[in-house]
């Protein structure tokens, strides 16, 4: 069950990424990420009522999911959409790759979890096939004060998402569902982007166009009702550093997806980082560790 959840989550994430392309046009970004989470949240709430799925949440847990909401489901967006306002999405996802490393790190700061050797070496290989897959974005990016923006805004979205992933542990660790905090969290999430909006004066457009609607039910439904409900089970299952490795296999599924809408041409830097993300993911995912292995068969035998 956990691998179909895990294989399922590369696939529907990795569509996302020429989904959330289709949404840009005359509807602000802010206001597109509030649809999402708006229609995300009525049908949580509604399953959830209609089958019993939700639990009751102590007064003193809200605080820490609204701040799972803001973090997940407001501030790591807007930074991302801004984010490619001034690099390559290719860089961008170059950075959200990156979260694996940022979960370790909070997992350890907050929690005290160890992280093996494995998964050290499988994440340094699969940021390095990332790297490649991109090459030709990173080779084109103009290095100037826009790039310098860009980079900020990836980094803070990177880290609004782990921060949501820590988060996440939190409250399952007080035995609230992720189904039920993921209700509440988006709620949250769509308060703090309603605010944002208002607070700006930004008006409320909508597109009835076949394509932007479509992306939006798939951003809204699969991507966001499944796919957070189905990443915080794995997160937790997981842990937070192995469950986030998603985001360096679902690049893969994006460039398909690119391939066939986008026309965008498989090379041979892109072939070899490929080959490393999914040594890199079945590294991760390995329990004896690999380096002491190697560390003996080149010992010389006395």
């Amino acid at each position: 069950m956990t691998a179909l959840l895990y294989v399922s989550m590369v696939f529907i994430w990795g569509l996302s990424w020429i989904s959330i392309k289709w949404q840009h046009g005359d509807v602000p970004m802010e206001v597109s990420i509030f649809y999402r989470f708006a229609i995300a949240a009525i049908i949580m709430f509604v399953v959830g009522k209609l089958w019993r799925k939700l639990q009751p949440v102590k007064r003193q847990d809200q605080p820490f999911i609204m701040l799972q909401g803001v973090c997940l489901f407001c501030c790591n967006f807007l930074a991302f959409y801004s984010a490619t306002l001034y690099i390559p999405s290719g860089l961008v996802a170059v950075f959200m790759a990156s979260a694996p490393i940022f979960n370790a790190f909070h997992s350890k700061l907050f929690y005290q979890t160890k992280t093996s050797a494995n998964f050290w070496l499988g994440a340094v290989l699969g940021l390095a096939g990332i790297s490649l897959l991109f090459a030709g974005d990173l080779l084109k990016t103009d290095w100037s004060q826009n790039t310098l923006y860009g980079l900020l805004f990836a980094l803070l979205g990177t880290w609004c998402f782990s921060i949501g992933n820590m988060l996440s542990i939190r409250n399952t660790k007080n035995n609230i569902q992720p189904f039920t905090a993921n209700c509440y969290a988006m709620t949250y999430g769509c308060a703090a982007l309603l605010l944002i909006i208002l607070a700006r004066g930004i008006s409320f457009e909508f597109t009835f166009s076949t394509q932007y609607i479509g992306s939006l039910l798939y951003l809204a439904i699969p991507a966001s009702v499944l796919g957070f409900t189905c990443y915080l089970i794995l997160v937790d299952r997981l842990g937070a550093s192995n469950a986030a490795y998603i985001l360096v296999l679902t690049p893969i599924v994006a460039l398909s997806a690119s391939a066939v809408y986008e026309d965008y041409h498989w090379t041979l830097y892109s072939t070899l980082g490929l080959l490393f993300v999914i040594l890199g993911n079945v590294l991760t995912q390995r329990k004896k560790p690999i380096l002491r292995r190697v560390k003996a068969a080149l010992l010389p035998v006395s």
